[in-house]
């Protein structure tokens, strides 16, 4: 059965690591409305999808989410959107959910848009302690607009800040010091940027006694 581990990850949280029967279990206690949560996987890949219908099941409103994309109709995100509970997405893809698109053009969904690279350095940035950035990415695009802008050697950049969340929810291969690689996602920069990350572990008590390498 997967397992929940809840990690601390501030100096403004005096808790220990600890493991969880379920998802639900592992985020009792640090929900309330207005959260900022930060969502790991990429497109349907690696999505905490336990984790995201127990936060749908706590019924927890107007939270700003902050994840790759905004999942599909009835799946991942998409759960919390048909219940309204997401007030804004800081995302860099959400084509895929006709949901989100009527939520967004009524102006029922505040929605900031980043490049993917732009969002992987944002949340980079707000776990180094890092306010914010230029980038030439964006530049002369809706993107850059209202943005302090500069020009530097003839270039224009574009100034973006750091992203920082309360919560961030990730899909784990198991629990161990160093992180399985997974170039397709940003759930390794999404540790840095939470007060607390909480990680749904597949299969944790087949693979504890494997180390990390080992196969499977």
């Amino acid at each position: 059965m997967p397992l929940g581990v809840v990690i601390p990850l501030a100096h403004d949280m005096p808790m220990e690591k600890k493991v969880y029967s379920d998802a639900r279990a592992a985020l009792e206690g640090l929900l309330h409305d207005g959260l900022t949560i930060m969502a790991g996987g990429f497109g349907l890949s690696g999505l905490p999808e336990n984790l995201l219908l127990a936060l749908r099941d706590s019924n927890v409103q107007g939270l700003t989410v902050v994840s790759n994309n905004a999942g599909l109709d009835g799946f991942g995100l998409g759960l919390l959107l048909e219940r309204r509970q997401i007030r804004k997405m800081v995302s860099s893809y959400v084509g895929e959910n006709k949901l989100f698109e009527k939520q967004y053009l009524s102006g029922e969904l505040e929605v900031e848009f980043n490049p993917q690279g732009t969002l992987a350095e944002r949340i980079r940035a707000g776990g180094a302690g890092i306010y914010g950035f230029f980038t030439r990415t964006g530049a002369g695009t809706l993107v850059a607009e209202g943005k302090e802008q500069r020009v530097v050697d003839g270039e224009t950049y574009v100034f973006e800040t750091g992203l920082t969340a309360d919560i961030a929810l990730v899909k784990a291969w198991k629990e161990a010091p160093e992180w399985r690689k997974d170039p397709a996602t940003q759930d390794e920069v999404m540790k840095l940027w939470s007060r607390a990350e909480v990680l749904r572990l597949t299969n944790m008590r087949a693979n504890q006694n494997r180390k990390m390498g080992d196969p499977g």
